[in-house]
């Protein structure tokens, strides 16, 4: 059979309607907002907090990933497609693409295979419009920041020197990172220095992953930080009277999106975060959601588990009271050879070496995962260029440190490709499942909380604080946010805050560059080294590649 790509296989498949996918949830066709046949908005009513309880939630993450990443969302979907299998009742809750990425070089986030949710398409583009909403109400506040610095009705005093917020578009354009705007005169506003992030760099996409309703929604909002009166007084969006114009434009865009994978099972995707920059989660209402109605809930955090899965536990678990069962481990034998010290060339050229050295890195998220006091099963994403002699070995290496490893081939085979990967984490959720605990108490001094995560999850031996970062926490005391969770901001490369050191590096310090404020999400952000919150272009970008017909059928997406 010809070799067929993500999208011609998604296209192959013939999409049932959505309302037989809430069916399968016991959702009333009439409690549902379609947007067209296959996707459809949930209510907020449907959340059932002693259902929740109820059920199980399974986590997927990863090792450290190479550039290409280590195929998170399809195990993910792989998996729940495996349950099902197995007569679980399951369901996958999963975050929203951004297009910077899907016309950049990592393509899209619809999982690839015969492991996708669908349409993909749709998911993979404007969907059911949630981040142009987030994009709007985000930009809706600089609007009225900028008028408040022209208008003499209401005027705040703000100093433009001291303003924080900044624009966001979802496309990636470094020429946008660093611009000057109201120049041409009085009438076109306060000249000043402004930028742009993307989308899911923006406060209010981690606002809205952290609601708990639409009260609540513009609570946070109201609450986002802006920066100081010439006064030296805080102001706050509220302050502008932004939160509920700001919360108008987020009225559809907080209730989560029903679609399904290609063998007919639900999934629900909300939200859509970085892991490196934001809380890399989708929202607490869509997981909530899924817990609502499903037995299982299989969701996924981005990039490596010292940062997805440790925002995931320690401050959307910890906050919402979830209680995941297990933990999924994605693992390549690709990445374990990058991490013994293949060069990208050989990062298909099988090498037992390699690997044996690759491990450590593996190892190493294997211990964190159980810090968490929950038991994780390796998931072996399946490659051509795998050798029997280096899958085997981490099988046997996991087994000998009381961790199961499973091979899962859910791109190639779907469900019947993951089935032994959801017997492996059934087995854990019946039989081994614990009471997560968080690693700090968010009442915890600051520097306590982030010297817990450097040391506890990245290993490293001290955290240096440069002089801003040193002034931004004088700044967080004097606000008063001192029991704010920690998100923090790092290369998703390494577990330092250096890119170049793979595997398990030691005797390492990491610095704090400075400290940033998101008051609305209740978190914090450590910078670790220079974090791009507004991503370039590669030389070639995936768009290159793409192409639509007359019929408006699309290749080259991915």
């Amino acid at each position: 059979m010809a070799y067929q790509t993500d999208i011609e296989i998604a296209q192959a498949k013939n999409l049932v309607h959505i309302k037989e996918i809430a069916a399968k949830l016991n959702i009333d066709e009439d409690s549902m907002e379609m947007y067209g046949k296959y996707k459809a908005k949930l209510p907020l009513d449907l959340i059932n907090e002693e259902d929740i309880k109820q059920n199980n939630l399974v986590l997927v993450t990863a090792l450290t990933p190479t550039p290409a990443g280590e195929g998170k969302t399809t195990v993910s979907i792989g998996l729940t497609e495996g349950l099902n299998k197995i007569g679980k009742q399951a369901t996958v809750v999963l975050r929203e693409p951004s297009l910077g990425p899907v016309f950049g070089i990592k393509g899209g986030a619809a999982g690839g295979g015969h492991s996708q949710v669908v349409p993909m398409e749709d998911i993979n583009l404007h969907f059911t419009g949630d981040f142009n909403a987030v994009e709007k109400a985000n930009n809706l506040l600089s609007a009225l920041i900028d008028n408040n610095l022209q208008s003499k009705v209401g005027n705040l005093n703000i100093d433009p020197r001291t303003i924080l917020w900044k624009r966001v578009i979802d496309m990636n354009d470094r020429a946008l990172r660093d611009i000057t705007i109201g120049l041409g005169g009085t009438a076109n506003g306060i000249p000043r220095q402004d930028g742009f992030n993307i989308t899911p760099a923006s406060e209010v996409m981690a606002i809205l992953c952290m609601a708990t309703n639409f009260e609540n929604l513009k609570k946070r909002l109201g609450d986002i930080f802006i920066g100081f009166t010439f006064d030296k007084e805080p102001v706050f969006a509220r302050d502008l009277n932004a939160e509920n114009a700001m919360a108008i434009l987020l009225k559809d865009a907080i209730k989560p999106n029903l679609v399904q994978t290609l063998e007919e099972n639900p999934a629900i995707i909300h939200g859509g975060p970085f892991a490196n920059i934001a809380q890399g989660t989708n929202t607490v209402l869509a997981t909530k959601m899924g817990l609502s109605l499903s037995n299982y809930v299989v969701t996924e955090a981005g990039f490596g588990a010292d940062l997805g899965a440790e925002k995931f536990l320690n401050i959307k678990s910890a906050f919402a009271g979830l209680n995941p069962k297990c933990v999924v481990l994605v693992a390549t034998i690709r990445a374990l050879r990058h991490h013994g010290g293949a060069k990208p060339d050989a990062y298909n050229t099988p090498s037992l070496d390699k690997v044996r050295e690759g491990f450590k890195n593996l190892e190493k998220h294997i211990e964190n995962i159980r810090k968490f006091n929950i038991e994780p099963v390796v998931a072996i994403n399946s490659f051509v260029s795998d050798s029997d002699e280096e899958v085997q070995f981490i099988k046997d290496t996991c087994a000998s440190i009381g961790v199961e490893a499973v091979l899962s081939e859910g791109w190639a085979k779907g469900g019947e490709g993951t089935s032994n990967l959801a017997t492996a984490v059934v087995n854990v959720v019946e039989n081994k499942a614990t009471q997560f605990k968080p690693l700090y108490d968010w009442k915890s001094p600051v520097k306590d909380k982030i010297a817990t995560i450097a040391k506890e999850i990245y290993g490293a031996d001290a955290v240096i604080y440069d002089k801003k970062a040193e002034l931004n926490l004088r700044r967080i005391d004097r606000l008063g946010f001192n029991d704010f969770a920690i998100c923090m901001a790092k290369t998703q490369k390494s577990f330092s805050d250096d890119d170049k050191l793979i595997g398990r590096p030691t005797g390492f310090s990491v610095t704090v560059r400075e400290i940033e404020i998101a008051a609305g999400a209740q978190f914090i952000i450590p910078i670790l080294g220079k974090m791009m919150r507004m991503p370039g272009l590669p030389g070639k970008p995936a768009s290159e590649n793409m192409t639509i017909d007359n019929n408006g059928v699309i290749s080259g997406l991915s």
